[in-house]
């Protein structure tokens, strides 16, 4: 796997501790996940503009938002116990699936 994809799948975990944390920081007024939601958003797009040497934009982007919302979905089932109706579950299969076929298929994944 080349490594800029590997910085990508970091920069998205990031953006999922962030986004979770900034769940918990409780709009901002819980200091200590405050902080995590700052400092992993920081990461998160640092390791972007890292990615951007080697990806487009736009599918940089698609793979980063895409994979954040289901992995943001997956944990606020688990760990918010946020309820997931069958339209959304259908919504994110397809998000994967267009993630699936960008990586498979796409010759602009890289340049």
């Amino acid at each position: 796997m080349p490594t800029h994809f590997i910085t990508l799948i970091i920069a998205v975990i990031f953006e999922t501790i962030g986004t979770t944390a900034l769940q918990a920081s409780q709009q901002f007024t819980k200091p200590l996940p405050s902080l995590v939601v700052v400092v992993s958003y920081a990461a998160a797009f640092y390791l972007l503009a890292l990615t951007l040497k080697h990806m487009p934009v736009g599918i940089m982007y698609a793979i980063w938002s895409g994979s954040g919302i289901v992995l943001i979905a997956l944990i606020g089932w688990v760990v918010f116990r946020q309820t997931l109706d069958l339209p959304a579950i259908l919504g994110m299969t397809l998000i994967l699936a267009g993630i699936v076929i960008i990586q498979l298929f796409s010759k602009t994944a890289t340049h």
